[in-house]
Formats: C-alpha cells, sequence, structure tokens
C-alpha cells in the first residue's frame, strides 16, 4: 500500500521558494563544481539527499558539476586485498598496484554511485573522469609519493559540452600522464579547484566533514579574503587538513572562480543553504573585487 507524504504546510513552502526567487535569479546560467566526499558518500541517506539537491540546482537553471573523492572506500578494498597504505604528509603514496584499485574504485565504484543516485533522483548524470577526452593531464607532484598527480593541462570542452546538453558530469579524480600517459591519482579538492578554474567557475562548494575555517578561538569564521586566509595560515591558525583545502580554494580564485567555500557537508541541504539564502554553510573565501553577498548569521 502507498504511504502518503507527510503532511507540511503549503503556506510556508509557498513562502519560502518566494524567497528564494533572487537567489533563483543570481544563479541562473552559473556554473557551479561541487566537490562531494567525506562521511555522507557512505550513508544511503545522504547521498540520496545530496542528489536530490544537485538534481534540483539543475532544474532551476544552475549548471552542477560534480567532482568526488572516495578515501574510505579505496583503503577499505585495499585492505581486502592486502595492499599495505602509507601515508606522507597527509597524502597517499600510490605505487602501481595502488593506483590500480584507485581507479578501480574511483572511476567504477564510487562514480557509478553517484550518477546513479542523481539519476534516481529525475537527473542526467554522466560520469567520467580526469583521463577522458584528457581532461585532466597531469605530472608527479612529489617523487616520494609516486602515481600522485598534479594538474597541469586542463581540457574541459567535454564538461561544458556535457552541462550545455543538460546532463550533470560527475568527475573521477584520475588522470593521464604527461610524460608517459600513465595514470595518477589526483587529490579530489586538488582536481575540483583544477577544474572551477579552468572553467572559469562562479562557485566552488568544498563539501567536508568539519564546519569551516576556524579562527584562534575556533569559531567558524564565515567570511575570509585571500589575504586573510594567508594570514591565518603563517599564524598557524589554519592548519592541518584545512591547509590544502584553503590552498585549493586560493588557486581557484587566482584562477578566476568568484568564490570558494568550504562548506559543513555534514549539514542537510548544504549546498542548498550556501547559494540560496544568507545563512551559508560554511567559510567562504572571496576576492576583494567580487560582488557575492556578505551573509548574516
Amino acid at each position: 500500500m502507498k504511504k502518503q507524504p507527510p503532511m507540511r504546510d503549503p503556506i510556508a513552502t509557498a513562502r519560502t521558494l518566494s524567497e528564494a526567487l533572487p537567489y533563483l535569479q543570481r544563479y541562473t546560467g552559473a556554473v557551479v563544481v561541487i566537490k562531494f566526499g567525506g562521511n555522507a558518500m557512505g550513508d544511503e541517506q545522504a547521498m540520496a539527499e545530496f542528489a536530490r539537491d544537485i538534481v534540483l540546482m539543475k532544474q532551476v537553471g544552475v549548471n552542477p558539476v560534480v567532482v568526488h573523492g572516495g578515501g574510505p572506500m579505496i583503503n577499505k578494498l585495499l585492505g581486502e586485498l592486502g595492499i599495505k597504505s602509507e601515508f606522507v604528509r597527509g597524502k597517499r603514496v600510490t605505487d602501481k598496484a595502488t593506483v590500480e584499485v584507485v581507479e578501480m574504485v574511483l572511476s567504477g565504484l564510487v562514480n557509478k554511485r553517484i550518477v546513479q543516485a542523481i539519476n534516481d533522483e529525475g537527473g542526467r548524470a554522466v560520469g567520467i573522469s580526469g583521463k577522458d577526452d584528457d581532461l585532466m593531464v597531469c605530472v608527479a607532484d612529489d617523487p616520494e609519493l609516486g602515481f600522485v598527480g598534479k594538474p597541469v593541462e586542463m581540457n574541459v570542452e567535454i564538461i561544458r559540452d556535457l552541462y550545455k546538453a543538460g546532463m550533470i558530469p560527475v568527475i573521477a579524480p584520475v588522470a593521464t600522464g604527461m610524460e608517459e600517459n600513465e595514470t595518477f591519482n589526483v587529490n579530489g579538492d586538488t582536481a575540483a579547484g583544477a577544474i572551477a578554474g579552468a572553467l572559469k567557475a562562479d562557485r566552488l562548494l568544498l563539501l567536508t566533514d568539519v564546519a569551516g575555517v576556524k579562527d584562534e578561538s575556533g569559531t567558524v569564521v564565515t567570511e575570509l579574503t585571500p589575504d586573510e586566509v594567508r594570514a591565518m595560515t603563517e599564524a598557524g591558525t589554519i592548519s592541518g587538513g584545512m591547509i590544502p583545502k584553503t590552498e585549493t580554494a586560493l588557486a581557484a580564485i587566482d584562477a578566476g572562480v568568484r568564490a570558494v567555500t568550504i562548506i559543513d557537508g555534514r549539514v542537510p541541504n548544504a549546498c542548498l543553504l550556501e547559494l540560496y539564502t544568507e545563512h551559508g554553510a560554511g567559510s567562504i573565501i572571496r576576492s576583494s573585487a567580487s560582488q557575492e553577498r556578505v551573509r548574516s548569521r
């Protein structure tokens, strides 16, 4: 027997839609790159909610481009295969055996799960990797890390072709080597930043498992300029795993992205909160020349 959906206040729903109109108009036609990762990838409900938000964004005129990670799934399969995984300065040492597992998990299992979740919500998602059409060409980031790539050449026409055709690109962060066509594993945040910069995206949203950039008192800073980020990093206030995210944000802004937000992906509907309300869901980094809003919290 079919269950009735939960009752909602129709007046409140209509009011919410009306209040969202200025934001819907602001982002019509915008290109928004979303890095999806963290614990939400292993939670079916969180995955479905994320997919629903992406489909809604596409429905109201945004061009979402999803770039994903998959660290926990890679760790799981490496363990099952008996392949030891080592880390140097927080990055996975990736030998030949490891990169084959990385490609299998990211381009296969994880990528297609996200594609299916978006399609299940009524979207039209297409899964690709950084190797397709030489989207992302890399050199070794650090010889000590093995097959960990640093993007040096971006060919994003395939992404534009997909979103102009009404599709939602879902991109796995593996790439082609510049010298010998080898396969490289690319950090998900790094890949998302490089793709956003090459597209001159309007926004880059980095979903993570923390609330955002925090000051010395532990309070989340909701608005930052690049100079403030650099000062906080030099002072040691920004440290650890937040450094690669803020470095990605700064590189993307230097490449022409209007604003980057490090978002608490644990918050329900975090992407919609960020784009369509004044509240936001993390720390927004924007150049002083940007006309992005100043939040009220």
